[in-house]
């Protein structure tokens, strides 16, 4: 985590406890991101563990083209 970071984060104090933390707005549009990629890793992992389903073309084009 340190090496994401580029800015030391504020901690903000209420009660003698850490509340809240304050970091640069690229640190945290960087953590967003690679938060989302994590996301969508774990997401393909998840995928290539289940069976694989195709059908034909003819078959995908008839169902959405419906909806148009």
């Amino acid at each position: 985590m340190s090496k994401l970071l580029k800015t030391n984060p504020q901690v903000i104090m209420k009660n003698g406890k850490p509340s809240a933390v304050i970091i640069d707005i690229r640190d945290y549009q960087e953590m967003l991101k690679r938060l989302e990629d994590k996301e969508d890793l774990a997401e393909l992992h998840k995928m290539r563990k289940g069976r694989l389903h195709f059908r034909k073309f003819s078959d995908f084009l008839a169902e959405h083209s419906n909806a148009l």
